[in-house]
């Protein structure tokens, strides 16, 4: 169960437009040798490693030379070399449509909980067209780090 959340919450994590002016810059491969019409220009993963507890930011960074008027993202994450969680987002759903051409970012800011098992993980990202076409795939590799920050205090006022 705790991996299921943790898995959530990191998809959350690729689903919206973020600010890259703080991130830290990771690398990535595409998953094949195909001509992808979206071009991905870098994965940006902050703070890295990725601390429980504590706001992370991934952020994609990618360019297009044609309009993007809907579609889906795949994304798939391994913990070492399990499988741990699969889902489909519908793109609309994260980011404004449709996608201008040019450059575009997809990010989400997120804090994992404290019960996220540390070490590596592999997240596979795959953006599909409304025609299924695939436009994008790629693979990049982060850590979690072995220790928690503390736990935010929220201040609750009564009426």
């Amino acid at each position: 169960m705790a991996e299921a959340k943790f898995v959530l919450a990191l998809l959350v994590f690729l689903c919206s437009i973020f600010s890259l002016s703080l991130a830290d810059s990771n690398d990535f491969q595409y998953c094949s040798k195909k001509n992808y019409d979206v071009k991905v220009s870098g994965v940006d993963i902050s703070p890295s490693p990725v601390q429980r507890g504590i706001n992370t930011t991934f952020s994609i960074s990618a360019y297009s030379d044609k309009d993007i008027s809907g579609g889906k993202m795949q994304i798939d994450v391994k913990y070492w070399i399990f499988n741990v969680y699969s889902e489909t987002h519908d793109l609309c759903e994260e980011t404004p449509c449709p996608i201008s051409a040019g450059d575009f970012v997809i990010a989400h800011t997120q804090a994992l909980p404290g019960i996220t098992p540390p070490g590596s993980y592999t997240l596979t990202m795959k953006m599909m067209d409304g025609k299924k076409h695939e436009l994008a795939c790629i693979s990049f590799d982060f850590s979690i780090g072995f220790f928690a920050a503390a736990e935010p205090k929220v201040a609750v006022a009564d009426s």
